[in-house]
């Protein structure tokens, strides 16, 4: 175990999660110190190393760091008997398999719940615990493209556009970690666990937010609209001498601001532009007469004088200027982890900060079955029964 002792520590945590949506879920709760217990079926059971990458690698690690690991095989009956002790004392279960398979392992939420009444459990799936896709195969790409993200990802006529990130499976994962903590929240209440659950279709629709509410409130049908804004003008990316900016100048305060640092007094006092509305009519035109400008200097040069003026603008990095940025360097997005064998030494840190909660150090994720004797032993199990499931196989 850690020394520390998050906000979370209080709460034990089984994660049967793989590939990405329910690690990326159990992240949340790992990284605020709660006693994460990977389980993984034995080498001897499941040689493949499964999607997400090496386990060495960066995908793997920074998904995986703040949990212990262990390995059980869930196919056996000491397996199964083993993990329903353990449920019996902890606080949530997390899988993302397809729906029917927790149902043939004997590990769903009723089976845990007969167990342990008080059990949070949580499931990410492809599209659903029910409903006519209900059994699909999941995969982020898949609910990037149901879920109406890559019609208005991209330019106008190139055809759908995924989005450079997993945000399904990102999405998911973070809607389940809100619900599991929910759940705990309401258990304080009522003493009872309960079952929450999500999937990559549900959280990429939601994710649409305000592009989905244009089809509801007024049977709008949004289109790409490339690095526009699909709304507000002008907003978008410029070319500058070296490089690329970004500029958000919606709205009628801001558009008079931009226009007094580029000396636009033509833009400004053309009828064409006169108020959002004949901005947006006229939205090409105004970025070609706008692009004439910023070709005039470098990024760093625009990007300092805009925001002395206080329009929204920003440069657009490759990964490696990203890092170097002097305001993320400050923000330490960045996180050490404890030395391991994997060779890591940091990963991207949770995004939330807390005022009560010190800076700490991530530990590096588990090798497969690292701390499985330690756990057994937490969880109660003799050394005798230890001894036996491993003669067993069981782990």
């Amino acid at each position: 175990m850690t020394d520390f002792k998050g906000p979370l520590s209080r709460f034990t945590v089984l994660d049967l999660t793989r590939v990405r949506a329910g690690p990326t879920a159990v992240r949340q709760l790992a990284d605020w110190g709660a006693n994460v217990i990977k389980i993984e079926a034995p080498e001897h059971i499941d040689k493949d190393k499964g999607m997400g990458g090496a386990r060495h690698g960066p995908d793997f690690q920074n998904l995986h760091r703040n949990k212990r690991g262990m390995t059980l095989n869930l196919k056996d009956e000491a397996g199964w008997a083993t993990f329903m002790r353990m449920v019996k004392q902890a606080d949530v279960v997390v899988e993302n398999y397809r729906p029917d398979v927790k149902g043939r392992l004997k590990i769903d939420y009723e089976a845990c719940r007969a167990e342990n009444p008080g059990i949070v459990y949580a499931s990410v799936s492809g599209f659903g615990q029910d409903g006519p896709y209900r059994l699909r195969p999941g995969f982020d790409q898949i609910a990037q493209g149901m879920g109406g993200l890559m019609w208005i990802t991209g330019t106008p006529g190139q055809g759908p556009m995924r989005v450079g990130v997993p945000i399904a499976d990102l999405a998911s994962g973070l809607y389940a970690a809100i619900g599991i903590l929910t759940a705990l929240l309401q258990r304080e209440e009522t003493g009872e666990g309960q079952w929450v659950h999500t999937s990559l279709l549900e959280a990429q629709v939601a994710m649409l937010d305000f592009q989905a509410a244009r089809w509801l409130m007024a049977n709008d049908v949004p289109e790409q609209a490339g690095n526009n804004h699909p709304t507000s003008i002008p907003t978008g990316v410029f070319k500058t001498t070296d490089g690329y900016i970004n500029i958000a100048a919606s709205g009628g305060q801001m558009w008079d601001r931009l226009c007094g640092v580029l000396g636009a007094e033509d833009l400004h006092d053309d009828p064409d532009y006169a108020d959002g509305a004949a901005r947006l009519r006229n939205r090409d035109a105004l970025n070609e007469k706008l692009q004439r400008y910023f070709s005039q200097k470098s990024s760093e040069a625009w990007v300092e004088v805009l925001n002395e003026a206080s329009v929204p603008c920003g440069p657009i990095y490759h990964m490696d200027e990203m890092w170097s940025d002097p305001q993320i360097q400050h923000l330490e997005m960045a996180r050490e982890v404890t030395p391991s064998a994997s060779g890591a030494k940091a990963v991207v840190r949770n995004a939330t900060n807390l005022s009560g909660v010190a800076k700490t150090t991530y530990r590096a994720s588990p090798e497969r079955g690292e701390h499985t004797d330690e756990i057994l032993k937490e969880f109660g199990f003799s050394d005798d029964e230890v001894a036996a499931l491993k003669k067993g196989k069981v782990f």
